[in-house]
């Protein structure tokens, strides 16, 4: 029977209703109870009732079974969860909706959800660090966008907090200039709140997080004490240091406890990719780095790749942003053909990426070479995975397989999949996944695979690296379901 339009009508004004009823108590949930959800590691805190559905709606790409996720089943499902007694988890919906779907007619959503998180129901789940004091060293590409996610997550109280950032002072007016980068962004648009400047205080307010603005030359002349912090964590984005010898000037600082390089460590600093090997972090290890972009992109595809199919070898070609390394026109440069204009052409580069891996995936050593083309876009880059299988496997096993890593592992915030013939790189600017698999892409012949991996050099890897920091803080919360 054909549908009216009328009844098409009638169904989205009924999945919006939901929507909007979802709203609350996804913030009663994530305020109150420092509860957060998602569906398929895609958040739900803070959005609209057209961001819910789209959420939903994506997941129809992520299931088996080819059938779209329905708002009628999650909302029974959170309005469950909205009446146990829980604090401090994340909970999926999407996931939590697949397995309920295989539960009989006669299982009711109340009686699933508490069975599902019956070992965290009314007890208080202790962090280790509860309220760590975060210091950003650095304000650029990354240190803006490191502190958006930080205010964005304080809403339920925050366990992290960001209490300051250290910069050189550029201007009389500097305070007002670096609060309208933050508030404004040509890649990223603009700051999803409200951000007042004390220019009296040298502070900033932003949605409430209030950020104490410290203007020093070098670690060494800052004492974060006299602002109240204590214990904090640092984060350099500054690239000024990336040996242990360097950074552990941040150390000597008093208040400061643990540092992360968010860029790749030099000589026996660890590099640390979430999702791999962050378990690797002991707490005598007071400096540690994020590695780079490109290594968080590739790592987790070459390391799920590797476990099923084995890689005997291969080249990663990235096709990589602009940085502010470039110059924007013709110029010297210290680096090979990086004084030629960034803007204008796509200039051959070196790239540490391949190096890398092995210091994250010691199995790969000696099996991975690379190398990087810098093209002028602002940002969003793709790694070319050219390798060679251990097994053959069709482009249909590859993909298959790669679907139920996302759905069914914990890499579900490291990697994604795209299915269309239609995406461009300004599609995947704030995509907070580590690497994104783009399907219709993949090339396989017999044991030779190519894979497309789309990544947010700037946002995505900024996620990656607060991922880091809440390890290193301790935080740790438990994920549902299991």
């Amino acid at each position: 029977m054909t549908q009216k339009p009328d009844q098409y009508l009638s169904e989205w004004i009924d999945r919006e209703a939901l929507a909007e009823a979802m709203i609350p108590l996804i913030g009663q949930l994530y305020r109150s109870n420092n509860v957060s959800s998602s569906i398929y590691g895609y958040s739900l805190v803070n959005q609209s009732v057209i961001a819910i559905l789209k959420a939903h709606r994506f997941a129809h790409y992520r299931s088996f079974d080819n059938s779209e996720l329905s708002i009628h089943e999650t909302f029974p499902l959170l309005k469950a969860i909205s009446e146990l007694e829980l604090s401090s988890v994340t909970v999926d919906l999407g996931k939590l909706a697949y397995k309920f779907r295989k539960k009989s007619a006669s299982y009711s959503a109340k009686q699933f959800a508490y069975e599902e998180m019956a070992d965290v129901v009314g007890q208080q789940y202790t962090i280790a660090s509860k309220g760590a004091d975060v210091v950003l060293y650095g304000f650029g590409r990354i240190g803006r966008l490191i502190a958006r996610i930080m205010i964005e997550k304080a809403g339920s109280g925050g366990e992290l907090r960001l209490r300051a950032i250290v910069v050189r002072k550029g201007a009389e007016n500097d305070l007002v200039k670096r609060a309208s980068l933050l508030r404004r962004d040509s890649v990223h648009g603009h700051f999803n709140g409200i951000i007042v400047v004390d220019d009296d205080n040298n502070t900033i307010n932003a949605n409430g997080n209030l950020i104490q603005i410290i203007y020093a030359q070098n670690p060494a002349e800052v004492d974060y004490t006299q602002y109240g912090i204590k214990n904090a964590l640092l984060v350099d984005s500054t690239g000024a240091w990336r040996d242990a010898k360097g950074l552990s000037q941040h150390l000597a600082c008093q208040g400061i406890n643990r540092v992360v390089l968010t860029a790749p460590g030099k000589g026996k600093l660890k590099n640390i990719v979430y999702g791999i090997n962050h378990n690797e972090i002991i707490a005598d290890d007071k400096i540690v780095s994020a590695a780079s972009c490109t290594t968080n992109a590739i790592v987790p595809v070459l390391k799920v790749v590797n476990d099923k199919f084995g890689i005997v070898n291969g080249h990663i070609e990235t096709v990589h942003a602009y940085t502010n390394d470039q110059n924007l026109i013709d110029n010297f440069h210290k680096g090979n053909r990086r004084g030629r204009s960034a803007v204008l052409n796509m200039i051959i580069t070196e790239t540490s990426a391949a190096i890398a891996v092995t210091k994250v995936l010691p199995e790969l050593a000696g099996r991975i070479t690379g190398n990087a083309i810098r093209v002028p876009t602002p940002n969003v880059s793709m790694a070319i995975l050219n390798l060679n299988l251990a097994k053959a496997a069709t482009r249909e096993e590859m993909n298959e397989y790669l679907r139920y890593i996302v759905l069914h592992t914990d890499l579900h915030k490291q990697i994604d999949l795209v299915h269309s013939h239609e995406v461009v790189s300004t599609d995947f600017i704030g995509s907070r996944h580590t690497g994104v698999v783009d399907t219709e892409a993949t090339i396989i012949q017999d044991n030779r695979v190519v894979l497309y991996v789309w990544y947010d050099n700037e946002f995505g890897y900024s996620c990656q690296v607060v991922r880091v920091m809440e390890n290193m803080a301790g935080i740790n919360l438990p994920t549902f379901p299991r």
